[in-house]
């Protein structure tokens, strides 16, 4: 006999599930995800907390003639489910295969490319406009977690729906805070007769009669309702704004969630339903550690431990190392993050300096002006932050921070690819984006010593703002040997004999020393420079080296436009006109598209970028 789970292969098919049986489907759905995710890895603590919250959706709603929006994305695995993906998960968030994420591309279920935080709600509204323009009527839905809310712009997009006429169901899944019984129970009774058809037609028919004739009565009566509200009814921030509050509903039961979809689908303008969960729910290891299966490798399923221990420290170890020493040498040295304390590795520093560790949560562009006021008050910030993430205060680094040049570090973690997340997470655009705002200094280390000596260097220059970018995953430990002093806008020269030069950056060091190894065997032995700075770049070297090798070749893992390739091309321009001196160029770097996910290594060999790869494209270039 087939089980639930394997009844449902295409969208809608839950309906066919008994009402009776939820629970034992929600139970199957548990069980699927982690089996799967401890052999691929994944979200894992997210998606176990919405899987009833899903099925609700799902049961309640036409797919794909309704709408949802998952904000992030994360949570939506049981949606891939029940909308008949389950044999993606075979090969979740590896190359070829599911993404992790909402993809339009997979299912017309899945109405937005999501990935990064606080859009849903934005998107949302866009869609409800554009179904008002069309003349349609289908229902959208933007879940949005507790998380994601604290982003400046799910706020922004809540002042816009306030002014709506039409229905837009906003879910907040909240996974972090308890409410009472009794208010509870207060509010799902008001629910009830605020979002039935009979008080809302009746309600519109009073107040339409009244308006006219005495109006100071309905003023009256506003003003005594309201105030009842503010005493009993959770939420009224969202009802102040002008959006009803429907909730608190518990989150892991079907028929109630059920029952207050149907009720915000009466609601014709905007509507919160403030659904409560619990992260990791219904595994004891998630349930226990939700942080630790936010994202999981592959983990033991008896345990919730690692399959394959990590054998060595990463760069987010070296950096909290790095930054719990600063906080004992530099009193002025204070830590800010965006939600991403254990990630970035700063937990430990926000242990031992709490006073001097602020977390904004997922508020990248406040974060960078935060900082910036902290460097106003004589305090020397470091934003620990995403590369992809750090994209959103764009505008903040450049009118906040640089034009004041004032000193502000940025340690942008997860900087190149990033693997199985996907195009949203690749942090492949920051060399760009920086490199173009005036007084930005970019670095990039070699190794986890260099990550030290960037660091320290940073906190000492007082000039304008420091970008170290790094890559997600081990710490490399090679070239120990190679350690020269930092000195602003000078590179290092590794091995200065041959006739092909390897100008490399930051995570790119180690595949030039693999790519000398290589070409080794063709008799070629390649120069060696660690750039170090990706602005500014040495310009006195390479004028210097444009006479003296006859190929350059640059090495990046970013996007070409913008990047280290284009400003070391400028440099050999201007020589070139000077001097006449041109030698050839071939620059490596990720081509101006977004990349899709798989493990680095695979992707790496897709750009062309792995050390066998970029051999054999410099055996070409000299041949």
């Amino acid at each position: 006999m087939r089980s639930l789970l394997e009844q449902i292969r295409k969208p809608n098919d839950i309906k066919h599930i008994p009402e009776s049986r939820y629970p034992e489907l929600a139970q199957e759905i548990r069980s699927f995800l982690i089996e799967h995710i401890s052999e691929t890895g994944g979200h894992l603590a997210s998606n176990l907390g919405t899987v009833e919250l899903t099925m609700a959706l799902h049961a309640e709603l036409t797919l794909p003639e309704d709408r949802i929006i998952w904000d992030v994305g994360h949570q939506a695995y049981t949606h891939k489910l029940l909308t008949g993906r389950a044999e993606g998960f075979t090969h979740l968030r590896q190359y070829g295969g599911m993404s992790g994420f909402p993809k339009r591309a997979e299912s017309d279920c899945d109405v937005a490319d999501t990935g990064h935080s606080s859009t849903s709600i934005s998107l949302g509204l866009g869609m409800v406009r554009a179904r008002q323009l069309s003349g349609e009527d289908y229902t959208v839905v933007s879940v949005i977690g507790d998380g994601s809310l604290t982003g400046g712009m799910a706020y922004e997009a809540l002042n816009n729906a306030s002014k709506l006429d039409t229905n837009l169901i906003i879910i907040l899944n909240d996974n972090d805070m308890s409410i009472s019984e009794s208010v509870g129970g207060m509010s799902k009774y008001l629910n009830r007769v605020r979002t039935a058809e009979g008080y809302l037609n009746l309600r519109d028919d009073i107040y339409n009669s009244l308006k006219n004739s005495n109006p100071k009565m309905v003023d009256g009566i506003r003003r005594a309702k309201n105030s009842f509200k503010q005493l009993f009814v959770p939420g009224m921030v969202f009802e102040n704004l002008g959006i009803t509050y429907l909730g608190p509903v518990d989150g892991h039961d079907v028929l109630a969630l059920r029952q207050a979809i149907r009720e915000a689908k009466r609601v014709r303008k905007a509507v919160i339903v403030h659904v409560i969960t619990r992260k990791g729910y219904g595994y004891e290891p998630a349930e226990r550690h939700p942080a630790r299966f936010h994202g999981t490798e592959p983990f033991v399923i008896e345990s919730g431990l690692p399959s394959h221990p990590k054998a060595v420290s990463n760069y987010q170890d070296v950096f909290g190392t790095i930054m719990c020493k600063l906080g004992e040498r530099e009193p002025g040295v204070v830590a800010i993050t965006a939600a991403m304390a254990e990630g970035t590795g700063l937990k430990r520093f926000r242990n031992r300096f709490p006073d001097r560790f602020f977390d904004a949560g997922i508020a990248e562009e406040h974060a960078v002006s935060f900082a910036a006021g902290l460097a106003l008050g004589g305090y020397h910030p470091i934003f620990a932050v995403y590369s992809s993430f750090l994209q959103r205060a764009y505008d903040q680094i450049l009118e906040d921070v640089c034009l004041m040049r004032l000193p502000v570090t940025f340690a942008i973690d997860r900087a190149g690819l990033v693997g199985s997340d996907g195009e949203t997470h690749q942090g492949i655009f920051d060399l760009s984006y920086l490199g173009g705002m005036p007084h930005m200094c970019i670095m990039a280390p070699k190794n986890k010593w260099e990550l030290s000596d960037m660091l320290k260097f940073a906190v000492h220059y007082e000039n304008g703002p420091t970008a170290i970018r790094y890559p997600r995953g081990a710490a490399w430990d090679g070239l120990e040997g190679h350690r020269a002093p930092i000195v602003y806008g000078c590179a290092e020269p590794i091995e200065e004999e041959g006739e092909v030069l390897l100008f490399a950056l930051g995570s790119m060091v180690k595949a030039a020393v693999q790519v000398q190894e290589l070409l080794a065997a063709d008799g070629i032995r390649p120069a060696l420079t660690n750039a170090r700075f990706a602005k500014p770049v040495d310009t006195a070297y390479l004028r210097a080296a444009a006479g003296r090798y006859r190929l350059i070749v640059t090495l990046e893992e970013g996007v070409q436009t913008g990047g280290l390739g284009e400003r070391v091309r400028q440099v050999l321009d201007e020589s070139a006109a000077e001097d006449g001196t041109h030698p050839a160029l071939l620059t490596v770097a990720i081509p101006d598209r977004f990349v899709a996910h798989g493990s680095c290594d695979q992707l790496l060999r897709e750009l062309e970028m792995d050390a066998a790869s970029i051999a054999g494209r410099i055996r070409s270039a000299l041949s």
